[in-house]
């Protein structure tokens, strides 16, 4: 099987290190990695590992259009709104690792096989990477949850300036992640960034109101979809099984990185793109 031809557009850490799991994938090959300084520590990278480069940014994917199959988009919400109507007119399908929300939401422990045939899919955040799922098992095992709330704890310089500049749409695009997967109409993101030396991993809590929770359906969900995002998410660990504390259903995850290119304590920006190389190799296999 031909392996499926994807660009990189943005070489900051999250896309120098998205570069690194594709040249691993089996069944991706990177055509090109495009940004804005060819004296980047990420083109630097590429170039190193024999990878095409471009300083033309967004041109560059248009340049190359024709023989690029799917884009990942690992720049701003800013700029992924300008450029999803361009990889929409070339035919390009995206994997928008921003909080635009221009594409449909995907998470692919729980909505993998329906963001298939879609030309664009966001890949929300790396908070709703690991909390979205959750809240999804905390709600099929519990018909009436009434209000969820996450707070991600990450370290602060796994914060890069994409996230700092994006924090609002950060926030808003998680709590409406968990409102279209948990059904649940009251969420609250929270996001602490933390200085702490050594540098701490990602941990991740889920709280959710339920009147009666099902503890015991509750743990089995929640286990089950803790098994299915370690296929593609290894670092993804239950520290807290489902308790109910002050009448409310509280678990937690830590996440930790692969250390490809990034510090393994990074793993909030390591979940969203392994979330993104899940999405890609599943498109890839699938395509005739």
């Amino acid at each position: 099987m031909s392996k499926l031809k994807v660009a990189i557009l943005g070489t900051g850490n999250i896309g120098t290190d998205l570069l690194i799991k594709v040249l691993r994938s089996p069944v991706l090959e990177c055509v090109l990695f495009a940004g804005r300084n060819l004296a980047s520590p990420g083109m630097t990278k590429a170039s190193l590992l024999g990878v095409t480069v471009s300083a033309k940014g967004l041109q560059g994917i248009v340049d190359r259009g024709a023989e690029i199959a799917l884009v990942f988009d690992a720049t701003s919400a800013e700029d992924h709104h300008k450029h999803a109507p361009v990889f929409a007119r070339l035919g390009i399908k995206a994997v928008d690792l921003t909080p635009a929300k221009v594409g449909r939401m995907c998470v692919p422990a729980v909505n993998l096989a329906e963001c298939l045939d879609l030309p664009n899919v966001n890949m929300i955040t790396c908070g709703g990477q690991a909390s979205i799922p959750l809240a999804y098992a905390i709600a099929r095992a519990n018909p009436s949850v009434e209000y969820i709330e996450t707070i991600s704890s990450i370290a602060s310089r796994s914060a890069g300036p994409a996230t700092r500049i994006n924090l609002d749409e950060y926030l808003q695009t998680t709590e409406n992640g968990l409102q279209l997967f948990a059904a649940c109409e009251r969420t609250k993101a929270i996001l602490n960034l933390n200085p702490a030396q050594p540098c701490v991993h990602m941990q991740t809590t889920v709280m959710a109101k339920v009147p009666h929770p099902d503890l015991q359906a509750t743990r089995a969900k929640v286990a089950d979809m803790v098994a299915r995002i370690r296929h593609y998410v290894p670092g993804y660990q239950l520290l807290l099984e489902p308790i109910v504390e002050s009448g409310r259903l509280v678990t937690m995850v830590r996440v930790d990185g692969l250390g490809d290119y990034l510090p393994k304590y990074a793993g909030n920006l390591d979940i969203i793109n392994c979330a993104a190389i899940a999405y890609a190799e599943a498109f890839a296999r699938r395509a005739p």
